[in-house]
């Protein structure tokens, strides 16, 4: 048995403590910190707690449970220049505001495990933190100079699936329009003309099952900042459980407590510069 401690700093001020615990100890598996709670071996300033309990910062949190030998990452390929991982819903790519260890972090910790002296794997694009799925590392400095250049150019095809409300009409489109991003505000707008500040938005969607809630395929042929989510809620279908941009009322009658969108398939295409990469079709299961 071992004891996983937390020190609460104020970026977690006010949080349910399974969420605390979830941001700032992703290597525990999900099953293991609930299994910890049902046992009664979670304290919190030296009390047994629920994991709906409030924590605030400089509190203690101590966590019971056999102890993990790995870090709970998803590794679905790795070579000398990439590692691909497919990514839980919760934790963010790079540090940021939410604190916690980052998969960037974990990504590092996993690879020089194996190889002390390897450099730093580096992240070549980015999912939001509750968006699930593939995420791409380069584990050198010419693999992250290739594989920038091709997301750059767009020779690199993501597909994600999602869940909106209601049906979508047509059931397959290919949409366009323009958004701005406000990086002070963390979120973007959508707008069906070019506004001073916008760039321009290409999102297709498919439709694999229809009803009040649909499930979608969409290519993402621009890849902008929350395009997915700020594109669909535009078009009046918004992501089942997407808070910012999305309907409250409809997500609390879902009983929707996270955001219905993985990043599911990545093909790869770097013109030759890394041949062992160049047409290979990578996929996960879609948790929802």
């Amino acid at each position: 048995m071992a004891c996983y401690e937390i020190r609460v700093d104020h970026t977690a001020e006010g949080q349910r403590i399974d969420a605390t615990i979830r941001r700032f100890l992703p290597e525990l598996p999900p099953q293991t910190v609930r299994e910890a709670f049902a046992r009664r071996d979670v304290k919190l300033d030296g009390k047994r707690v629920r994991p709906d309990v409030r924590v605030a910062a400089g509190q203690q949190i101590l966590v019971y449970c056999m102890e993990v030998q790995e870090e709970s990452l998803d590794v679905v390929y790795e070579d000398a220049d990439v590692l691909l991982i497919n990514k839980r819903a919760g934790i963010s790519v790079e540090p940021d505001a939410r604190g916690g260890v980052c998969l960037t972090q974990l990504a590092e910790r996993y690879v020089r495990r194996r190889e002390p002296e390897a450099e730093a794997p580096v992240a070549c694009h980015r999912l939001d933190n509750q968006t699930c799925g593939l995420i791409l590392f380069a584990r050198n400095a010419h693999a992250a100079q290739v594989l920038e250049q091709a997301f750059r150019e767009r020779t690199m095809d993501k597909r994600y699936i999602c869940l909106v409300r209601g049906q979508m009409k047509p059931p397959a489109a290919t949409c366009r329009a323009w958004l701005v991003k406000d990086a002070q505000a963390a979120r973007v707008t959508i707008h069906d003309r070019c506004v001073p500040g916008a760039r321009p938005i290409v999102t297709e969607y498919e439709t694999l099952e229809a009803g009040a809630v649909s499930r979608l395929r969409v290519h993402l042929v621009t890849g902008r900042t929350h395009q997915i989510r700020a594109h669909m809620a535009a078009l009046g279908h918004p992501l089942l459980g997407d808070d910012v941009y999305g309907d409250r009322a409809f997500n609390r009658l879902y009983h929707a407590r996270r955001l219905m969108l993985c990043a599911a398939e990545l093909t790869l295409e770097t013109g030759g510069a890394l041949p062992q990469l160049d047409g290979r079709t990578f996929t996960v299961p879609c948790p929802f």
